[in-house]
């Protein structure tokens, strides 16, 4: 009887401990980095075209990491090291069950056309992203890829799987956010300027 407490008991405290592994993971807590049996998956592609060109498309990304982040993009950016072209960054991401998931990644801005990401905490040891733009018939052609790997095998593929549906439904949501702010500018209207009334000359 005794034996079966503590058989019980053993697995309960077990269950409590793998509870918190997965809390501490999934919130980007705890990355587990060991190399051994790691699986890649591709991110991606995820593409669409915005009506504003590639400048643009790419200062309306750009400026949350190497200007002042603006305070309504507070709860999902913070910037812990900013240089010319390239910061650390801290991403959070609501995750569900009140958690939130913080990622910390590398963000290299190559202007006119490239901007890549490379995952150095969260709940996945392997991620990197970029975002290529290009010029498309007076417009942007975005394309979104990326590769995540995780370790483990079998494991490690699924928690991949699990880990990649939730991380590219934010990509697309922030890729649509940044589509509406440079479709937005693009249509800008332009003030009219004052026409000048010409006096008729004098014979």
């Amino acid at each position: 009887m005794k034996a079966r407490r503590v058989l019980f008991g053993s697995a309960a405290l077990g269950l409590v401990g793998l509870a918190k592994v997965y809390g501490l993971t999934v919130r980007g807590a705890l990355t587990l980095d060991s190399g051994i049996g790691r699986r890649v998956r591709p991110l991606g592609p995820i593409e669409i075209r915005i009506a504003a060109d590639p400048d643009t498309v790419f200062d309306i990304i750009a400026a949350p990491y190497l200007s002042k982040t603006p305070h309504a993009m507070e709860t999902k950016l913070r910037v812990v090291e900013r240089g010319t072209d390239m910061v650390l960054a801290e991403h959070f991401t609501d995750v569900g069950r009140g958690q939130t998931a913080i990622t910390v990644e590398t963000v290299r801005f190559e202007r006119p056309h490239t901007i890549s990401f490379r995952l150095v905490r969260g709940p996945v040891p392997q991620v990197t992203e970029t975002f290529d733009l290009r010029p498309d018939e007076g417009g942007t052609a975005f394309i979104y890829t990326g590769e995540m790997g995780a370790d483990f095998w079998a494991l490690g593929s699924w928690w991949a799987d699990q880990v990649a549906v939730k991380w590219e439904k934010t990509v697309e949501a922030s890729v649509a956010s940044v589509k509406e702010e440079a479709e937005r500018q693009a249509i800008k209207p332009v003030r009219p300027t004052k026409a000048t009334k010409t006096k008729p000359k004098r014979s």
